[in-house]
């Protein structure tokens, strides 16, 4: 034992990352050894965890009290405090460790004696420490690996090889840092191609193998033949325990005891089988099983595992793993084993075996077409990252159209759209005809994305005439001719396209039709094409379609004005998009989510979602997401009594310009400006705007547009001609769906009446408006109704203050309800389109009325608190 007393500068703390608990925990134990109390922590973790570097911050942050390193069994100083340190403690003799446990066990609370000890997860010892209630560490999560990479690299890796990188090392810390030493800049840069497998895992696989040298020959032949027909399942899905065994019998006679073979690695902790499967207990632990064993030996255990096989595909899989050097006919069997349809695969195991065929294939450009299908695969199964890992390897070739297409389909869910559509317009123009019409449809949906209608109609119209497939034909003239003008074209064509629907079960050709049924306005077709897409993702795939699937789903619902069911199906997409790392989706749902969270009244969230979806949708041009963004957050505006606002954000987007909005969204987006530029005295801007949404309400099939240009329509109306108008959008909204929309006609009319002093007459159409908004979940619309309904002179049962304000008038109660809710006076004028003076002279008299001195005292009143405030609260600016 060595005793090493730190000062200040003797030992630096290591930089930690996503260590937080463990951190706190460390630094609890050495603020109770300053306290001159004692008490012991153990950490337990797999290895490279990173338990070690917490043993150096614990000593460095200890200082200038004294430390020791304890490697053996040692007498400790009598006197003084001490933080006592033992790492890797798995690494004693079990005597001695069992010694130093019944020591600390003993030891006194007293005593300023602090104990740090470091253990392995599993092994010899691990249960001695039950008692000790260890701290477990897991690995690091993404960002927190993200971060140490950056440190180790200094910002310089290519975040293709980062992405891959981080995978690869399973959040391990000591792996990561082994792999970045043992690569050489060009690789980290990205210049050239990864080695497969990354070198530098070699010793820390050494210390996962610890565990299996006690075990017998017989468990660690079954360990290694598991091991080995993971290679071609999906991760985690483990290994079929069946065909270990019969492999196993092939190979080296029966194991002994059959299954209960691998009953000595269960209790060490390094298998778990589950449903006749066998899971080893860390994704490291089947890689340390592979290099434990002899090259020739691991081998032979793919040989033994193809012999048993009982599909062709896996066979060749395991062949495929046995072979040591290039094999054309072998490569070329397994790509064509996972390229059959008559036997579909996963794209996952799909992607493994293309992999595994271009790594046998010695031709450039063929094993490249492997590596491209493979990483396809890949993308399909919902990993980007693995299938970008793969593109990786194709740099050699850089004019390969198949490379382009992957790239590209992946920038559309993570990436600038405009390189999404410049690397599938060069796909298209590399690949044969059949890929090459998806990469332009790809590329469509690129500009689209953009908000580009130029760009989505030149792909569009360089698609070749699809006669192998009526639908999609139909669709592809009918945008090109939607796009150029001609709308009664194209949306007979597009209707053509929706008359295919029922007997389309391809998830992509349903989210076609659902895409054209919005574009003629059916929207509740929409609606129906989007869950029928979603159904078929979730029962066959792929993977990679879940997120996309959601949002149109949601998206439609919204239009429908189902904004519960568009909320938490935004949410599960949300969900599905982060976990398969699709930001571009996520920036969508992001901007579907705000737009429900204005229609439900929650402020707060429309702009959280709003600026998540702002926050990605600007480095990647994104022009849908961040337009339909703006609108929710002008739509919450709105909500709010805040018309100056709203108008303001949305007349860029509405009206012709550079900042012009989304060309799909444009129109959808009027009804709101309208209203709102009509109540901040923006009327001209709302006439012309009322003009081209009368013309796009003539060409669409949208049965909620009609209700909405009536309603701007009697918004923009003389007097003497409102009501009628109010009174036929009414009526168009009998006869189209959306109780949201029609509430919100319900309250401007009845602000309209109040307003011209029909105080009567307005409380039928603001008491419909209030139970609406209610019904649909809309709490901020709903209190706006009630407030109109106050000014109105009609009480609301069961708000707080309504007795106090009973001597008030109508329009002095609103007023007084704005200014107690923290509304300046100019804020109050605008929501109630009266002066500032007016809103003075009104609330003057409030406060007479009342009785109350300060802005401050009238909310407490309003909200019920009984108590005046003392005169140091008060608030100077009386009215």
């Amino acid at each position: 034992m060595t005793l090493s007393t730190t000062g200040p500068g003797v030992l630096t703390a290591p930089e930690l990352y996503g260590r937080r608990e463990a951190i706190v925990a460390v630094e609890s134990l050495v603020g109770r050894l300053r306290a001159g109390r004692g008490g012991v922590l153990a950490l337990v973790a797999q290895p490279g965890l990173g338990r070690t570097a917490l043993v150096e911050y614990a000593r460095a942050i200890c200082a200038p009290l004294p430390s020791v390193q304890l490697a053996a069994p040692a007498a400790l100083p009598q006197e003084g405090p001490l933080l006592v340190c033992v790492d890797d403690a798995h690494r004693w003799h079990p005597a001695a460790r069992a010694a130093l446990l019944a020591d600390l066990r003993r030891l006194p609370a007293e005593r300023p004696v602090a104990v740090l000890l470091t253990h392995t997860e599993h092994g010899c010892g691990a249960r001695e420490l039950r008692d000790l209630m260890p701290l477990r560490l897991g690995p690091l999560d993404d960002s927190a690996a993200a971060a140490l990479l950056d440190r180790l690299t200094r910002g310089s890796a290519d975040p293709v090889v980062g992405a891959w990188l981080i995978r690869e090392a399973a959040g391990t810390p000591r792996l990561l840092t082994a792999f970045v030493a043992a690569l050489t800049p060009d690789q980290l840069a990205g210049r050239t191609p990864l080695p497969d497998p990354l070198p530098g895992a070699e010793p820390l696989l050494d210390d996962f193998t610890t565990p299996l040298a006690d075990l017998p020959p017989d468990t660690r032949t079954l360990l290694l033949l598991a091991a080995a027909a993971g290679e071609h399942e999906a991760e985690g899905a483990g290994a079929d325990l069946s065909l270990v065994l019969r492999a196993a019998a092939v190979g080296e006679g029966e194991a002994e005891g059959g299954p209960g073979g691998f009953a000595a690695a269960e209790v060490a902790g390094v298998v778990v089988r589950v449903g006749g499967r066998v899971h080893f207990g860390h994704p490291l632990l089947r890689r340390a099983v592979l290099h434990r064993g002899p090259l020739a030996r691991r081998r032979a255990a793919h040989a033994w595992l193809a012999a048993v096989c009982g599909d062709r595909f896996s066979r060749l899989v395991q062949l495929a793993c046995a072979a040591g050097e290039y094999d054309a006919r072998l490569a070329e069997a397994l790509a064509a084993a996972a390229a059959a349809a008559s036997a579909p695969r996963p794209h996952a195991e799909r992607s493994a075996a293309l992999a595994r065929a271009a790594a046998l294939t010695v031709d450039t450009r063929l094993r490249t077409d492997r590596l491209a299908d493979a990483a396809e695969a890949a993308r399909l199964a919902g990993d980007p990252v693995r299938a970008r890992a793969l593109l990786a390897r194709t740099a050699a070739v850089p004019a390969h159209g198949g490379v382009h297409r992957v790239r590209g389909l992946l920038s559309l869910g993570d990436g600038p759209a405009a390189d999404a559509r410049e690397d599938l317009l060069a796909a298209a123009a590399l690949l044969p005809p059949a890929p090459a019409r998806h990469a332009l449809i790809g590329a469509a949906e690129a500009a689209w994305a953009m908000g580009d209608a130029a760009a989505y109609r030149e792909a569009m119209a360089r698609v070749p005439a699809c006669a192998d497939d009526p639908s999609l034909e139909a669709y592809r003239a009918g945008m090109c001719a939607v796009l150029a003008g001609r709308i009664a074209e194209g949306h007979a064509l597009l209707r053509r396209c929706l008359d295919a629907l029922p007997g389309t079960a391809d998830p992509a050709g349903l989210l076609r039709c659902g895409a054209a049924a919005l574009v003629v306005g059916e929207v509740d077709t929409a609606c129906g094409a989007g869950a029928r897409a979603l159904a078929a993702v979730r029962a066959h795939g792929p993977e990679v379609l879940l997120p996309r699937a959601l949002e149109h789903l949601a998206y439609g619902e919204l239009r429908a004005g189902r904004h519960t069911t568009a909320r938490a199906h935004a949410l599960e997409g949300l969900r599905a998009a982060h976990r398969i790392g699709q930001p571009n989706v996520a920036a969508c749902l992001h901007a579907v989510l705000a737009l429900a969270a204005s229609v439900e009244g929650d402020a707060e969230a429309c702009a959280g979602h709003a600026a998540a979806a702002a926050e990605g949708a600007g480095p990647h041009g994104l022009n849908q997401a961040a337009t339909l963004a703006a609108w929710a957050v002008a739509r919450s505006d709105l909500a709010a009594g805040r018309p100056g606002d709203a108008a303001a954000r949305l007349a860029p987007l509405v009206t012709p310009g550079p900042r012009r909005g989304h060309f799909a969204v444009r129109m959808l987006a009027v009804p709101c400006f309208v209203e709102a530029a009509v109540q901040a005295g923006r009327t001209a801007e709302a006439r012309k705007a009322t003009e081209e949404f009368t013309r796009w309400t003539e060409a669409t099939a949208d049965r909620l547009a009609p209700a909405q240009l009536a309603r701007c329509q009697a918004l923009l109306a003389p007097p003497q001609q409102t009501a009628a108008s109010y009174e036929n959008a009414l009526a168009h909204h009998d006869r189209s769906p959306g109780e949201f929309e029609r509430a919100r006609t319900q309250l401007l009319f009845g602000q309209w009446l109040r307003r011209r002093r029909r105080t009567r007459e307005a409380r039928g159409p603001l008491r419909d408006a209030l139970v609406g908004f209610e019904r649909c979940g809309a709490r901020a619309w709903a209190d706006r109704s009630r407030g109109e309904l106050r000014a109105a002179g009609k009480a609301v049962a069961g708000e707080p203050g309504a007795g106090v304000l009973s001597a008030l008038t109508p329009q002095q109660q609103r007023i007084a309800r704005h200014v107690a809710e923290g509304a300046t006076n100019r804020e109050v004028a605008e929501r109630l389109s009266v002066s500032h003076r007016t809103v003075d002279h009104h609330l003057r008299n409030v406060f007479a009325a009342l009785g109350v001195r300060s802005r401050v005292e009238l909310s407490r009143l309003l909200g019920g608190d009984g108590g005046l405030p003392d005169r140091d609260e008060e608030i100077a600016a009386h009215l």
